[in-house]
């Protein structure tokens, strides 16, 4: 008789106590009194199964039942070791606690096994072991079948854990794998130690739902569940196991898979989904299409909890309605940050100036003419202690709004001028180069702009020329008032002052023309329109008459403003110069400086240095 492990025992009944046996030998049966003979016919015919085990373990008697329901005949009970016949030494628990009564210190121990009989039927009993009276030692072992709770509790389990319209695992039974997957012990033996999901809602169901009734959609709902399940399955295939797949609730689902192998294999699962959700449904003789928006998830178990998981799947489907649904996203923690952080953000923003957060990098702004270093924009970055790094477009319109923008400004003011000053000094044998500064229209109107420069470039050293301030277009070509004032008072000065992004607002050139301006920045939107001019061998003999037909618009109306600048007496710089393509054109049309990854990405102020050693940047 085989036997598995299923429940640890029962606690020991402090109600009874061990009675340790007196008489040296157990009662001969064919001895006993005639008065226990009664006794014993009952032993016998008694629907429940019981046996009687000596002190060394060894069954002596055991009546009719439990024969039957061990599947073998009492004879052939006797003398074999009991504990055997329950495979009790195979959970540590049950066995301990069976010795412990078997020798009389303990009054009584219940556990639940798994039998399997000789014809291979499985049952599930309860065993009940507890000392005979002291004149007969040994114990009474009895077993009761309760296979038939034990199936019944299965079904309901299954009920309560299933979905009855489309037979997948349901919420509750989602969560409880979720939960033990996220359990160290489950990820610390082996395997990946990552988690996926691909959380999905299907696109316009409701309408099926209110046009053709509940009975239609429920049909429907469990359609997309066995194309779903297809699914898993052919992702599991050659794998320890196949993605779990359960419905939330309404037309939500759920692919859940453990041991995941990186983002690519959850993004193949949701393909896969969106692929097997185009074919058309044939429900009650209807034709009906519905597409899915899938939410994409993947990431470290270790971490993680099952409610930052759904949040972060239950967002992502978020977006992947808003960017147009019928479609994956995969989760971005820059963008759920920027969503769920911006009251954080804005709470820290100033604390965060005094604890010294913040950090700047340098993009090179480099000769078109030469493809020499000539300055460099200092670009700001928050090292936020629980966000990372975030780049200013996370962080600056929120400064703005509260105001922080003004002490921050100052701080990237005095940290860019005392950098840029420390060059010169570090390599005196190379040309001077300039740092250019962003300048919000707030830092303007709330403080004294003027006097925070003057009072930078004498705590630095810094020449006024070596320095240039940049504002939007749109705030230049509005000033008037007090921000004219200090943008003429910051000429006079010596420092140069950029239109940034020149090119994307409503430009009065009548009004540029009697700003203190020196430099226009083109926005990146012109130079990413330019036409590309990489052709085949054959090609090139028909490039000089094509320069004869119509130049490209966005390079037309780049040419036309810096001829424009250039008789305004501007310098021209073009920003997102990514391709030699790109740099040639601009060179062609008279650009003064470019900046962009074709020469460097924004970087530290070493790599600066390195730059200034090499004299040269990029390529020309």
């Amino acid at each position: 008789m085989a036997s598995d492990p299923a429940e640890s025992p029962d606690p020991p009944d402090s109600s009874e106590s061990p009675e340790p046996p007196n008489s040296p030998e157990p009662p001969d049966p064919s001895e006993s009194p005639a008065g226990e003979r009664p006794f014993r016919s009952a032993f016998r015919a008694a629907p429940l199964a019981m046996a009687v085990v000596d002190p060394e373990g060894l069954v002596l008697n055991a009546n009719d039942s439990f024969a039957a329901l061990l599947g073998a005949g009492p004879e052939g009970l006797a003398g074999q070791v009991a504990a055997d016949l329950l495979d009790l030494a195979s959970d540590a628990r049950a066995w301990h606690a069976y010795r412990e009564v078997l020798h009389g210190r303990q009054a009584r121990m219940r556990c639940t096994r798994r039998l399997k009989r000789p014809d291979g039927r499985s049952l599930w009993v309860q065993a009940t072991v507890c000392p005979l009276p002291s004149e007969s030692r040994g114990v009474l072992l009895s077993l009761a079948d309760i296979s038939a709770r034990r199936e019944l509790q299965a079904r309901l389990r299954h009920l309560q854990n299933h979905d009855p319209v489309t037979r997948l695992p349901n919420r509750t039974l989602f969560f409880e794998r979720l939960s033990a997957a996220l359990e160290a012990e489950s990820y610390d033996g082996g395997g990946t130690g990552r988690i996926g999901l691909c959380y999905l809602d299907l696109d316009g169901f409701k309408a099926v739902n209110d046009t053709l009734g509940h009975r239609v959609g429920d049909r429907l709902l469990a359609a997309v569940a066995e194309r779903l399940t297809r699914c898993a399955d052919e992702a599991g295939y050659g794998r320890a196991s196949a993605p779990l797949v359960a419905r939330l609730g309404g037309d939500e689902f759920a692919l859940f898979v453990e041991d995941s192998t990186g983002t690519e294999q959850l993004a193949d699962l949701a393909e896969s989904v969106l692929t097997a959700l185009q074919t058309p449904f044939e429900i009650s003789g209807r034709r009906l299409s519905v597409s899915a928006s899938i939410g994409v998830v993947e990431r470290q178990a270790a971490g993680t909890s099952a409610t930052a998981l759904m949040q972060a799947a239950d967002t992502t489907l978020y977006w992947a309605k808003a960017d147009g649904k019928a479609r994956w996203t995969l989760f971005d923690p820059e963008r759920n940050a920027h969503r769920m952080t911006r009251q954080a953000l804005v709470s820290t923003l100033r604390a965060a100036v005094e604890r010294g957060e913040f950090t700047l990098e340098y993009q090179p702004l480099v000769g078109m003419d030469d493809g020499r270093l000539r300055g460099v924009e200092a670009l700001v970055r928050w090292r936020h202690p629980q966000f990372g790094t975030l780049t200013p477009n996370r962080f600056i319109q929120l400064a703005e709004e509260d105001g922080s923008i003004v002490p921050l400004g100052r701080w990237i003011l005095a940290t860019a001028c005392r950098q840029a000053r420390r060059w010169q000094l570090d390599h005196p044998d190379a040309p001077p180069i300039f740092v250019s500064v962003n300048v919000a229209v707030r830092q303007v109107w709330d403080s004294d702009l003027v006097a925070d420069v003057a009072e930078v470039l004498a705590e630095t050293g810094l020449a006024p020329q070596l320095l240039q301030l940049e504002l939007t277009e749109s705030a230049v070509m509005g000033s008037a008032g007090r921000p004219l004032q200090a943008l003429r008072a910051l000429s006079d000065m010596g420092v140069h002052i950029a239109i940034d992004d020149f090119g994307t607002g409503y430009s009065n050139l009548a009004y540029l023309s009697r700003l203190p301006v020196s430099v226009l920045k083109l926005d990146g939107s012109f130079v990413r329109g330019f036409q590309q001019e990489e052709r085949e061998q054959e090609e090139r003999e028909q490039e000089e008459a094509r320069r004869k037909e119509a130049e490209p618009a966005d390079e037309v109306i780049v040419e036309a403003m810096i001829q424009l600048a250039h008789r305004l007496g501007l310098s021209v710089t073009a920003e997102c110069v990514e391709t030699s393509d790109q740099a040639s054109r601009l060179r062609r049309i008279g650009c003064d400086t470019g900046q962009g990854w074709l020469y460097s990405r924004p970087v530290p102020p070493d790599r600066i240095s390195e730059l200034l050693d090499s004299r040269a940047c990029g390529r020309r």
